[in-house]
């Protein structure tokens, strides 16, 4: 594990700047096994930022997955330089004060959070995030002009080199120099920035005493897949409705579909659309009642399907509010 600190040159900012900006940041990138929910963490790094985007100092680490490392041919990592890095318990410390106090920035912060998220419950601890910022987002909400939303793209747009992609360390100090405009032009034009409240992840002290009890020891106890209940769900045992009408409350056996990033955990959202009747679907189709998107102008290929099909389209906060007045399914 290693660690390096250096300033960077001050630079001219906004003579006014928002007062309800963050007063930090800790832009985040992570190489993982690969992107499931039993996926880990093989490398970390962290810039810590001032609240003007300014580097304070940066961080950076290998993780012994204690697994196959995934796709090596992408992230370069081989299972002989594992072997001998920490266990995520041994850095959970270190990089907890990396975290703590601050807003965590990562491109597709969602991924980023989720694996953050799931490293420490498997060891019992809580990450110190509370709030995170999608690059991918605030791009958006700039209106910046990118053929894609690629990290390369980004970068390119702001003039930044990209040395190694999918090193860890190389990936956040790129994502880091191209915030620190981002988020200059964001002061500038008065833009909201985009972020997201992170909410610990519950199921580990929901799980029974004698599972919590198997990890006593650590990571070494960890079956894949065990430390979360299977998402595996019972059909839905209502017929579909059809579409939600702007105005009219949610049916039960509507099928909703989800794009984009969320404040609550994607997972616990669509739990709760499932306990009041919903139908969760994984894509989205002309039988779809109601898409739930933060980004309704995202070129996601649920977003592009809503907009061919016609489907109604409501974010994150008006969904919450019509789960609270689900209309019972109509008796056969």
């Amino acid at each position: 594990m290693t660690m390096l600190e250096d300033r960077t040159p001050a630079a001219s900012f906004p003579t006014a700047w928002p007062t309800a900006y963050p007063h930090g940041y800790a832009v985040v990138d992570v190489e993982t096994t690969g992107l499931a929910r039993d996926d880990r963490i093989i490398s970390a790094a962290v810039y810590r930022l001032d609240g003007r985007g300014e580097v304070e100092d940066h961080w950076y680490t290998l993780v012994n997955p204690e697994r196959d490392p995934g796709p090596v041919w992408i992230h370069g990592l081989t299972s002989e330089a594992l072997e001998g890095a920490p266990l995520f318990e041994d850095i959970a410390e270190e990089f907890a004060t990396r975290l703590e106090g601050r807003v965590l920035v990562a491109h597709n912060a969602v991924f980023d959070w989720q694996m953050i998220a799931r490293e420490y419950a498997r060891v019992r601890r809580e990450a110190p995030v509370r709030q995170r910022l999608c690059t991918i987002a605030l791009s958006k909400a700039l209106e910046l002009p990118l053929p894609n939303h690629k990290l390369e793209s980004l970068a390119a747009h702001f003039g930044v080199v990209q040395r190694r992609a999918h090193h860890a360390l190389d990936d956040a100090r790129v994502l880091a120099e191209a915030f620190r405009p981002s988020l200059r032009a964001a002061a500038e034009g008065g833009v909201r920035l985009p972020l997201h409240e992170c909410r610990p992840l519950t199921e580990w002290v929901e799980r029974p005493a004698a599972m919590i009890g198997q990890q006593a020891g650590g990571y070494g106890g960890y079956r894949p897949g065990s430390w979360r209940p299977s998402r595996k769900r019972p059909a839905c045992p209502y017929p579909n409705p059809g579409r939600y009408e702007e105005g009219k409350r949610l049916k039960q056996g509507m099928r909703v579909a989800f794009s984009g990033d969320t404040s609550v955990e994607r997972e616990l959202l669509e739990d709760r659309a499932i306990e009041a009747g919903l139908h969760v679907a994984t894509s989205l189709s002309r039988r779809t009642s109601l898409l739930v998107t933060n980004d309704p102008d995202a070129g996601t290929s649920k977003v592009v399907k809503a907009r061919q099909y016609g489907t109604p389209v409501v974010d994150e906060a008006a969904f919450g509010q019509l789960l609270r007045d689900v209309e019972p399914a109509s008796e056969a």
